[in-house]
């Protein structure tokens, strides 16, 4: 294992889930505008995140549901105060699925839970964010409707319409949001969720379009990779996606990335990157892309 950044003076996680991450894992305070953001994806050697395939459009099948990528995410999402994912992500899991930790990697779910309860203070599961632009989403879902998990829906004037007309105000744990524009900012979703919703840690699970749109706007704080050693290809419509889809980059704008940890269980890489040093610059004061 590489790991570049220095440690805090005393270890953040418990001794069991340190020793099966391999390490610590500790993440630099939000500022009081918005929540650190970090990224979590699992790709092919060739950058493809996901087959477009029905029934096999998920992470899992670019890992082959690998326990050391399912525990990194488990544990990112017990680290978390917010999960977010766009409403493709969301399309591809399974009905019944909650984006907690103990649904990532069930064999640690007790270490999870006295992880964020005991040393994170942290009561509540993660507050569940759907971003949607249209609205247009199956309101049957347990995200929406499962007692104890919050979730935010964030959307549109239309999109709000769209919701409402749909029963979205008859769901107990669910609020929706609309932000101003056709197109939602990532900024304005993240001072909405530091300020009304006391984010301080978000992870971003996609898509690829939804994270894109972060990363171009300066909005992503850390990625966490991992490289399943297979090659899928691109040769069918649709098009199989990297992690970043939806913009574009010049060699002059293309954001670079400082590696901070690198980790390895079988012919499984987990990588963790940060964007802090892009251009030197704070993130509200970086350059967008040329598309």
């Amino acid at each position: 294992m590489i790991d570049r950044r220095e440690a805090p003076a005393q270890a953040v996680l418990p001794e069991e889930l340190r020793s099966a991450y391999g390490g610590d894992l500790w993440f630099p305070p939000a500022s009081p505008e918005w929540p650190y953001v970090i990224g979590n994806f699992v790709s092919t050697v060739d950058g493809v995140v996901s087959y477009e395939i029905a029934g096999q459009s998920g992470g899992g099948d670019i890992s082959r549901f690998d326990p050391s990528d399912r525990f990194i995410m488990g544990l990112l999402r017990a680290s978390a105060d917010a999960v977010m994912m766009g409403s493709g992500t969301l399309h591809e899991t399974a009905p019944g699925h909650l984006f907690v930790a103990g649904r990532a990697y069930p064999e640690a779910r007790d270490l999870y839970a006295r992880y964020r309860s005991e040393t994170l203070r942290k009561k509540a599961p993660p507050l569940h964010v759907v971003v949607s632009g249209s609205g247009r989403m199956d309101l049957t879902r347990a995200v929406f409707r499962t007692p104890g998990i919050r979730t935010l829906i964030v959307t549109t004037k239309a999109g709000g319409d769209l919701l409402a007309a749909s029963g979205a105000a008859s769901l107990v744990s669910t609020e929706v949001r609309q932000l101003e524009g056709p197109i939602i900012a990532p900024a304005a979703i993240l001072e909405l969720l530091r300020a009304e919703f006391d984010v301080s840690l978000l992870l971003h699970e996609g898509g690829p379009t939804l994270f894109g749109k972060f990363l171009a706007d300066g909005c992503v704080d850390e990625l966490f990779l991992t490289i399943a050693s297979q090659v899928a290809g691109r040769n069918t419509p649709p098009p199989r996606p990297g992690f970043i889809a939806g913009v574009g980059f010049t060699p002059e704008t293309a954001p670079w990335l400082d590696l901070v940890s690198v980790k390895q269980q079988g012919n499984h890489l987990y990588l963790r990157y940060s964007t802090a040093s892009e251009s030197g610059k704070p993130r509200s004061e970086r350059e967008g892309p040329v598309v």
